[in-house]
């Protein structure tokens, strides 16, 4: 069955199928339903996940395009949470220069980009969460990561 949601997902970011939001949002967060033994158990073998994109991304993506983000928060709510999840917040228009080719139908829309950034934003002022200015270099912005995580990890 994931197989098909996936190969559809694909599709549809692709404009080669069209489905609703809230179908496009139920098709990500099944698939992380499915690797969901998976996380559960790297985490339980002492495994630090990094992860590009994960339930915050439904959230905000979902509400951008007029879904309650508390209903696709409460989807998600039996998966791992994270226990730090990093916005590099960017414009749009910086995110269209970086990657000019081989966009899909979400990145190419930048009206929606701009929605999903403010989406972002709110998500960012809970305390588990921690905003970088993603308009710096690529080392800078490692750095940062890099120290955050490694702040997190160290005992206090």
């Amino acid at each position: 069955m994931v197989e098909v949601a996936d190969h559809g997902r694909d599709r549809a970011l692709q404009g080669e199928r069209e489905y609703g939001a809230d179908v496009m949002q139920l098709l990500y967060i099944a698939n992380r339903y499915e690797r969901k033994p998976d996380l559960v158990q790297w985490l339980a073998d002492g495994e630090i996940l990094v992860s590009d994109r994960y339930l915050a991304s439904s959230v905000a993506y979902g509400a951008a395009l007029g879904l309650d983000a508390a209903w696709l928060t409460e989807l998600q709510k039996f998966l791992p949470q994270p226990d730090l999840t990093i916005l590099l917040d960017i414009a749009p228009e910086t995110a269209v220069r970086r990657k000019s080719v081989d966009r899909d139908r979400y990145e190419r829309d930048l009206s929606l980009q701009a929605r999903v950034r403010q989406a972002y934003h709110r998500l960012a002022e809970q305390p588990s969460w921690l905003r970088l200015d993603g308009e710096q270099s690529k080392d800078d912005i490692a750095e940062a990561v890099f120290n955050a995580v490694a702040e997190r990890l160290s005992p206090r």
